[in-house]
């Protein structure tokens, strides 16, 4: 039942962030003009080659109106932006749900060992598709953006990808790649999943 509802969910999502595109390309079509007045303008003064005050004021109006349509541009990306951390989020959490209850499609069947390079492949998409942060100015990066350590009581969630220091069969250190499957506050300890190791028997 909760995967029914998250798919519906998705698929509203998806519908929103549909509108926001083409909301993006019409502020785009739209502030076209106005970059295009700039463009001209300041060809005609290096004609006239001299700035005077009906340029200077003219120039100041179309550079307002030109951060005006940018900002307004800015914030429907960000609102896309927005849908698809959220659609990712949904998807994650079906899939941690079908793997719970055992469930898997045909498009997503079990994962079986693969190879070193596959696994590779995989963290890069995964990486090429984090969330995106943009900040405003003066504004200042969140927690575990780029190289801004996480808050001394954050705890990730189940699902998450995290790298895992494990003894190796000779006894030294190795680093893999895992998945949280939970957390426990009691003993301050995780369970994880070696990703390479999901459905061998």
């Amino acid at each position: 039942m909760a995967l029914v509802s998250a798919d519906s969910r998705i698929a509203e999502l998806l519908g929103e962030l549909h509108q926001l595109i083409k909301q993006t390309q019409e502020e785009r079509s739209r502030s076209e003009h106005n970059l295009v007045n700039i463009q001209k303008t300041h060809e005609r003064m290096q004609t006239e080659n001299k700035i005077s005050p009906y340029y200077r004021t003219k120039l100041r109006g179309l550079y307002t109106t030109a951060k005006a349509d940018a900002e307004a541009e800015c914030n429907i990306l960000r609102k896309a932006l927005d849908k698809i951390a959220e659609i990712k989020s949904l998807l994650e959490e079906r899939r941690i749900a079908a793997k719970i209850a055992g469930i898997y499609s045909e498009a997503e069947p079990p994962r079986k060992t693969m190879r070193r390079g596959v696994l590779m492949t995989l963290l890069q998409q995964s990486a090429m598709t984090l969330p995106l942060w943009i900040g405003k100015p003066g504004e200042r990066p969140p927690p575990l953006c780029g190289a801004v350590p996480a808050a001394g009581d954050y705890v990730a969630k189940a699902g998450d990808k995290v790298g895992r220091a494990v003894k190796g069969l000779e006894g030294d250190e190795q680093w893999i790649l895992a998945e949280v499957v939970s957390y426990s506050h009691a003993a301050n300890k995780y369970e994880v999943d070696d990703i390479d190791e999901e459905g061998k028997e």
